[in-house]
């Protein structure tokens, strides 16, 4: 996972839509992580289990989750389609929703303050340029009033409950994958997805938000784990140090340092593309982590990013190393061997080209990726 938001592609396609309803996901996600952060650093510094439990301090974890993250996802999505006036009728029609339900109200947000923000954008296209002149601050500010009132009441009685049920689902999905052992198949659609740089809209628009309800309730979550594993990535690397065509070996200790610790999964997805059977070994250590982190009772008190380690670890639970650090090594062992055996299948050495590789990365996600020493 990237600090760095996806901007949008340019060509057309599925893949271009989809990348972009995923980076307009993480430009509303992304910019708030700090705080999400900070909600984990309270919940893990000062809950009844946590390091150190402070009854006071920690009646800020609530009111965090429930309304000021929230809040800010929609103000800054509102940001985006309106300005600042975008942003203030965004955080007033989220209020409606944030009430009407007892869940962390995240893709609530996500959906319906950018839904604010465009209705006031379509008002003020319209009536803004035939105000008379002194009257410019009578109209903003009671436009904004006055629709942000009727959004909000809005979002109350309409929106939220359907937001509501939709979470549910969702919720109900990921308990019947984890009731069932299943989730660990989830890396069949994670670790290719995240080689497309589909990895913000994954984990941001889907798993953060699920894993947040989660969090609340239990006190860590394993949504948090499954696209922010380094252990992968890291294992495709070893693998290609051990095992890669011998022109691009150079590079991968540099790329290794800045995924692990850095946290900067990009790096590796050239890797990928210069051998997309490759993916396998993906799959394999994500399927593998999310498997020990399931059979240990793994969890995360909030969303590591970037997914360095040193985030990992900053975010999980008093007592709860055990099965992150367990799932991300045995991941890496598992990527890194099943790797290693995919590339030494190869007979022929293989001159590849890692630049046209990384250059196929920047297509795809329509930003400047940089392989260590390439």
């Amino acid at each position: 996972m990237s600090t760095a938001a996806a901007a949008p592609p340019t060509s057309g396609g599925w893949k271009a839509s989809v990348q972009k309803f995923g980076g307009n996901l993480a430009a509303m996600v992304m910019p708030n992580i700090g705080a999400f952060i900070a909600w984990g650093l309270i919940t893990a510094l000062f809950i009844e289990t946590g390091w150190l439990p402070n009854e006071g301090l920690s009646s800020m974890v609530g009111p965090m989750i429930l309304t000021l993250l929230p809040l800010l996802i929609a103000y800054t999505g509102g940001r985006l389609v309106h300005g600042q006036r975008g942003a203030v009728i965004a955080a007033v029609g989220t209020m409606g929703i944030i009430v009407a339900t007892e869940i962390p109200m995240f893709l609530g947000a996500m959906i319906w303050g950018p839904a604010c923000a465009w209705v006031l954008k379509q008002f003020d296209s319209i009536v803004v340029p035939k105000v008379k002149s002194g009257f410019e601050m009578l109209v903003n500010n009671f436009s904004l009033g006055i629709l942000g009132t009727l959004l909000a009441i809005g979002g109350y009685y309409i929106i939220g409950p359907i937001v509501s049920g939709i979470t549910t689902a969702l919720g109900n999905g990921v308990d019947f994958l984890v009731e069932n052992s299943l989730l660990p198949l989830a890396s069949i659609i994670v670790e290719p997805a995240k080689v497309l740089f589909l990895n913000n809209a994954i984990n941001h628009g889907v798993l953060s938000p699920l894993g947040a309800v989660e969090a609340e309730e239990l006190g860590q979550s394993i949504m948090f784990m499954i696209e922010t594993n380094p252990g992968p990535g890291l294992g495709i690397l070893i693998a290609f140090l051990v095992a890669g065509p011998r022109n691009v070996r150079q590079s991968v200790p540099g790329a290794m340092i800045i995924h692990f610790f850095g946290g900067i999964h990009e790096i590796y997805f050239p890797y990928v593309l210069m051998k997309p059977k490759m993916i396998i070994a993906a799959i394999a250590g994500g399927a593998t982590g999310v498997a020990t982190f399931m059979v240990t009772g793994g969890g995360l008190v909030a969303t590591p990013s970037p997914g360095s380690i040193f985030a990992w670890l900053a975010v999980t639970p008093r007592g709860g190393f055990v099965s992150p650090l367990l799932g991300i090594t045995l991941s890496t062992i598992v990527a890194a061997v099943v790797g290693i055996v995919l590339l030494k299948a190869e007979r022929t050495e293989e001159v590849v080209d890692l630049d046209e590789a990384t250059a196929q990365s920047k297509a795809n996600k329509g930003v400047k990726v940089n392989p260590a020493g390439a």
